[in-house]
């Protein structure tokens, strides 16, 4: 095994740095995996922007949640994967605070509940697009205190999920993306928003309506509302992608207002909901990690071990939305976040090669 180097974030608020770093081993429930892809999330570049010293406690560092590579080591009790086996996964460094858990290196631990096999068709940079785009969907969608929908299956929509509408808005994010595609896995009808050059794309995802989110706010929640009633019999709450400029509560006024406000009045959030809710509605701040760490981690292993992988081979799960590779190695890393941070739409920033 050759020796390991990384992208370090080595002060507050400074720009990436490649250097060694330790050859990591996989203790209990983990796998290390020689990383070739990587993707950039937005907090990745806004943790180099802003700080946010709550997420980043101790320097230097190394960020990255994404990856996508192979399996050099298993650790005692993993038996989803195995040594050789290529695979996407979710890194929890954030979570941990151990460098070790980080993706942006040339080998990362990973928490097996948060890892996937992944079919020989699919390239290190498709697969690097979804883990934390899953996670974070899995994270609002399954949980029996949040949405609490029955799980994905991989071969057809789960019956259980019939009758069953959600509202996604943000349906062409990434994180957007899994929750269209996980929900309606779950035999739920969909309704999202996004812009209109992205319709065709959602809807391939299995969305059953999509509306402009540019739409006035009173047309757009009339409009919502009518395809919630006409897609369902239930409205089985609301995934917010976004979550600012307005659309938690633009979701809590079709969770009111669809059949009646006889559905459920929950909000998935990806950002701090605000405070002023109309009364009735409650809204969370969803964590990705949290779906390995509460309910024995029954929605990891129903997403990474159950589903992610025989969705894949069977290509009823898509790598979306597509990759946008911006560079090869470590050293364009810091690149991909100064690309993440002008914005993409409908896109992935991916780094490739990472193993040189």
């Amino acid at each position: 095994m050759s020796s390991n180097s990384a992208a370090w974030y080595k002060e507050r608020l400074a720009q990436l740095e490649v250097d060694d770093a330790p050859m990591w081993t996989a203790e209990k429930g983990e796998v290390l995996v020689t990383v070739h892809s990587v993707s950039i999330q937005p907090v990745d570049w806004k943790i180099q922007t802003y700080g946010f010293d709550q997420m980043v406690k101790q320097y230097p560092f190394i960020l990255g949640t994404d990856v996508a590579g192979e399996v050099v080591e298993v650790g005692e009790g993993v038996s989803n994967v195995k040594k050789g086996d290529r695979v996407l996964g979710h890194c929890k460094g954030l979570g941990t605070g151990e460098p070790k858990h980080s993706a942006f290196q040339r080998f990362a631990v990973i928490d097996a509940y948060l890892a996937s096999s992944i079919p020989d068709s699919l390239s290190f940079d498709e697969a690097t697009v979804l883990p934390l785009g899953l996670s974070t969907a899995a994270s609002g969608l399954y949980p029996k205190d949040k949405l609490a929908l029955p799980y994905p299956h991989a071969d057809s929509p789960n019956p259980q999920g019939k009758g069953k509408v959600v509202l996604v808005y943000g349906g062409s994010s990434s994180v957007g993306a899994s929750a269209i595609q996980l929900a309606a896995a779950s035999g739920v009808r969909v309704v999202t928003t996004c812009s209109p050059a992205n319709f065709d794309l959602v809807k391939s995802l299995g969305a059953a309506a999509a509306f402009d989110y540019r739409t006035p706010k009173d047309d757009l929640v009339s409009s919502l509302v009518a395809a919630v009633e006409k897609e369902g019999s239930e409205f089985a709450g609301a995934f917010d992608a976004i979550s600012e400029h307005g659309s938690v509560e633009l979701c809590a006024q079709v969770a009111l207002k669809a059949f009646g406000g006889s559905g459920k009045k929950y909000i998935a959030a990806t950002l701090p909901p605000p405070q002023d809710l109309p009364e009735g509605i409650s809204s969370e701040w969803v964590f990705a990690i949290d779906i390995a760490l509460k309910e024995d981690a029954a929605v990891a292993r129903a997403v990474y071990h159950d589903f992610v992988p025989a969705a894949l081979k069977a290509h009823s799960l898509q790598a979306k939305p597509d990759p946008l590779v911006v560079g090869s190695g470590l050293e364009n890393v810091q690149k991909g976040l100064d690309r993440q941070k002008e914005g993409v739409s409908a896109k992935k920033v991916v780094v490739t090669g990472i193993q040189g």
